[in-house]
This record gives structure tokens, C-alpha cells and sequence, in this order.
């Protein structure tokens, strides 16, 4: 059982669409209607940043540059005090 709320204004002619729409797919209201609307969007967004397609051969150029990785330079050894000094993690 859903225990939270969300309130939320809209436009007339919005509402009015939802209301179609929800009534023309047999939900019981327009309030479950909008409900499967954010959480199959939500969870695509979700899906979306939470990974990261990349063709192979820019996969392998990432993978040999992390493994030809030499000794820190100054500037990553300044920006890694910078980032201490203000607290920055």
C-alpha cells in the first residue's frame, strides 16, 4: 500500500489528457495512471546514468591508458594538495 504523497499543479488541458489516457488503458484512476508513468521513467533514467556503453575500441584505449599510468606529475600532486587545503574528498 503506498503510504506517500505527491502534490503536484498542472495545466487543465494536462490533466485532462491523463484522464483520457488513464481511462482509455482501464486504470482505476488518473492518480495510478501518472504513478506507472514516473516509476517506468524513472527507472530508465536510473538505468541510463547508471552505466556507460562504450564501442570496444574506445573500452581498450581507456584500459591501456589505466595500465600505462606512470608516477603522479606536479600539476595532479598540486591539485591533490589543493583539493586537501579546501577540503574537497
Amino acid at each position: 500500500m503506498a503510504t506517500a504523497r505527491m502534490d503536484l499543479r498542472l495545466d487543465e488541458a494536462i490533466k485532462a489528457k491523463a484522464e483520457k489516457a488513464s481511462a482509455l488503458k482501464g486504470m482505476k484512476s488518473t492518480s495510478e495512471y501518472v504513478v506507472s508513468l514516473i516509476n517506468e521513467d524513472a527507472t530508465k533514467v536510473i538505468e541510463q546514468h547508471g552505466s556507460m556503453v562504450l564501442k570496444d575500441d574506445i573500452f581498450d584505449r581507456f584500459v591501456d591508458a589505466c595500465t600505462k599510468v606512470g608516477k603522479p606529475n606536479k600539476a595532479l600532486r598540486d591539485a591533490v594538495t589543493f583539493a586537501d587545503n579546501k577540503g574537497i574528498k
